[in-house]
């Protein structure tokens, strides 16, 4: 499986891009597109009959990355209570109670924010895990992702035997696929082109 990915500016732009993959016959099913705008999405899927592309599930890393955010957030709530409990004469009778507010600040914001990060982990917005799945080099799909959060629309368009990807390509740029500098602030390429193996 080859795949071709690009950006584009506008809705329309991206419309008669798939628009014209179909018409040289690229299945529904390998074309796909992506963007920030849920209306707008909705919008582009019904113009084409293009479902939009789901991104990767966001996985552990998410619910990892919340707890550790939960736990650093019930830290910084509760630890300058405890120090204002140590500094006032009158309330140090209270800092046993501090060090427990401190540790059931600690386990009530570890418990959120993995909840939190659980919930993200589960909706399916991971476009950079997408994008390096199909071959894309880490660093270009950072900035296809960039690109999406910019307000441009990601087109994908999947070549099973490899024979039109040349062709989607040359289709892609025919109807305003950006140069990724122009999308997001640096670099060169219009758009990529890779197989399993990232060539």
């Amino acid at each position: 499986m080859e795949s071709v990915v690009a950006l584009f500016r506008e809705p329309q732009q991206a419309q008669g891009a798939l628009d014209a993959l179909r018409a040289r016959g690229f299945d529904r099913d390998h074309l796909g597109f992506a963007l920030a705008d849920a209306v707008a999405e909705d919008g582009l899927a019904q113009a084409t009959g293009i479902s939009p592309e789901a991104g990767a599930p966001g996985g552990s890393g998410n619910v990892i990355r919340g707890v550790l955010m939960g736990t650093v957030a019930g830290l910084a709530l509760t630890v300058p209570v405890w120090l204002l409990l140590l500094i006032i004469p009158e309330t140090r009778i209270y800092q046993q109670g501090g060090l427990l507010a401190i540790m059931y600040g600690v386990i009530g914001g570890a418990s959120l924010g993995g909840l939190f990060g659980a919930l993200t982990g589960g909706d399916h917005g991971d476009y950079v895990k997408l994008l390096r799945r199909m071959g894309v080099p880490a660093g270009q799909a950072e900035r296809f992702y960039d690109g999406i959060k910019a307000g441009n629309i990601l087109v994908i368009a999947r070549d099973p035997d490899g024979s039109k990807a040349s062709e989607a390509l040359s289709l892609m740029r025919r109807h305003g696929a950006l140069k990724l500098d122009e999308a997001t602030g640096g670099g060169r390429l219009q758009s990529e082109r890779s197989g399993q193996g990232g060539h």
